[in-house]
Formats: C-alpha cells, structure tokens, sequence
C-alpha cells in the first residue's frame, strides 16, 4: 500500500520500520520542523525525519496545517505534496499537529492513528505518563480510524498491553512502540475486514501533556502516588526535591522509590532515616523509600553511592525551608 506517514518521536519512528519491514511503500514523511538540542543547541531532524533520510524517503515539515492558520503558505504547499504523492493512506503516530478536515479527506483509505491508550481511557498528549500515574494495571495500543476531534475516531483495532509493577514510563513506552508497529501492519492487513467500532461515551480521560511544573515532589501527598509518579516522569522531566546544603540549595533528582507503610509519625518532607537500603521520607500517607537519586551534574546513583558523596540524617527536612 502507498503510505504518507505523519509521525514525529522515536514511538513513530518504530511503527514506520515496522510498516517498511511488511512491504508498505511510504512515499511521503511529514514530521514536525528541526529542534534545537544537546549541549549545542544545534537544529536536530527527529527520529522519523532521520529514518526518512536513512531510506531516501522525502519528508515535509510544515509548521502548521491548516490554511487559515498562522502559517498558510506551509499548508498550502503542503496540500499540493500530499496531493501529489498519491497515497492509499496515511498513518499518524505522535505528529504533534492537529490534522485539519481536508487532510482527513485526502486519502481514498482515510487516516489511521496509532493511539497508546485503550481508548476512550487516556486521549490526548501523554497517554503512557498518565497510565503510569494513574496506577492503570492495563493499557495497549488503539488503530483508530481519525476524525477531527481529540482521539475520538472509531476504534479498527485494540492490542492491549499490561503495566508491570516497576514499569517507568521508558520502559513502557519501548514496550508500546513494539506493539504500535505490530498493531498497524496488522490493521493494514486486514482494513478491509475489521469493523469500525465507535468510542464508549464513558471512561473518557485527557492525558494532558507533560508540565515542568509537576516535577516538583509534594511529600503531602500519598507514598502510593509520588511513587507512581516517579516512574510515570522517567526519563522526563524527573520528580525533583530540594536540599539545603551548605552552598545553597539543590535540587535532586528521584528517579526510583518505594512506597512503604509508615514506620512511624512525623510532617511530611522528614527524613526518618538513610541507609545503603534508601532514604525514608515521611508522606501525607505512607513512607517514600529513595532508592535511585541524582544530584545536578551527576548520574543517577544508588541509595547506598549517593549517601557516600552526600550524607543525609534522620530528621533532616527534604523542603523549601
């Protein structure tokens, strides 16, 4: 099948090589403009645009699609790219751009979405983080046929997939794109047959993207929920905490913790004790056990190579004084 595929991080990327891989013909890649990163700042492709080079596959990057929008001339010649690649399809991954009405019409197959949610359960931006942060023991990988609201397209196929205890959101995301590219291949395989399934109207969540600002580690709250939140913000943005030391205050980096019952009373931010087996905070409900941390510059440390380089005590306040 001729595809135009839409897909932008490294969770596209997967999915593109899978449809490769089975034979389907991408004749065209939109994928979102070069960004600024790494020590340098320098403009890097993303992970689609540089498979897209690797495999002599042209690639458009338009900053927006739509021709009333602030970028008009991006999306007119962008029409005229998809208009001229002639595809069956297009495949939508991650984009990162709303799709407009008319690129929802191009296609004579229409536009299938990779979705990594059990739909309706998590719409939106971050469907991995808030499965993580929810506690959700399941989630998988929805094909849905797109239309023009938010991840509300009727569902051709659902792979579900289970959350393991300790999963963080990297892991769960490697896990996911595998599934993703096993999902489509097999939804192409079969389109003509699957049946268009309409979302339930209940159960519907929005995974609202991932903010800076939630990094921020609230020891009031339950040691249940900040440690699914720990692993829900691995590798980003990282749940951070303050520590005052003699030069000022740092802020660390937790990247794995345990929640335990509480071992004994004390306000929330408390260190009630530090050892190679992990630092004991108190919480609003529970005890948070730290058992990977990082200070700024460093790497990520065990509990027991942490304390060595920054001796933490039993009593000691883990907040803004």
């Amino acid at each position: 099948m001729r595809l135009i595929f839409a897909g932008t991080p490294e969770f596209a990327q997967v999915a593109m090589a899978a449809l490769h891989a089975a034979g389907h013909q991408i004749v065209l890649v939109l994928t979102q403009p070069d960004r600024p990163a790494g020590r340098g700042m320098k403009l890097q492709p993303s992970p689609v645009k540089q498979w897209a080079l690797d495999h002599a596959v042209p690639v458009a990057q338009p900053r927006s699609l739509r021709l009333d929008g602030k970028y008009p001339e991006d999306a007119v010649a962008a029409r005229q790219t998809l208009l001229d690649a002639q595809a069956d399809a297009m495949i939508v991954a991650a984009y990162g751009l709303i799709l407009p009405q008319w690129v929802l019409d191009l296609p004579p197959r229409g536009c299938l979405n990779i979705h990594a949610s059990l739909l309706p359960r998590w719409r939106g931006a971050a469907p991995i983080h808030r499965a993580i942060e929810a506690g959700d023991a399941q989630t998988g990988i929805t094909i849905m046929q797109m239309d023009a609201g938010l991840d509300t397209g009727d569902m051709l196929l659902v792979l579900p997939c289970l959350i393991a205890p300790r999963d963080t959101t990297a892991v769960l995301h490697d896990r996911l794109a595998e599934l993703g590219g096993q999902a489509i291949v097999q939804a192409l395989a079969q389109l003509d047959d699957l049946p268009h399934q309409p979302q339930p109207a209940e159960g519907v969540n929005y995974a609202h993207k991932i903010d800076k600002a939630e990094a921020a580690l609230d020891w009031a709250l339950s040691a249940e929920l900040l440690a699914r939140r720990i692993r829900a913000f691995d590798p980003f943005p990282g749940m951070t905490v303050p520590l005052s030391t003699a030069s000022g205050v740092e802020t660390l980096k937790i990247w794995q913790a345990e929640a335990e019952p509480a071992a004994q009373a004390a306000d929330p931010g408390t260190v009630l004790s530090a050892d190679a087996s992990g630092v004991r905070v108190a919480c609003g409900q529970g005890q948070l056990c730290l058992t990977q941390l990082q200070r700024p510059g460093g790497k990520r440390l065990s509990a027991a190579d942490f304390l060595r380089g920054c001796p933490l005590q039993a009593g000691q306040r883990l907040v803004v004084a």
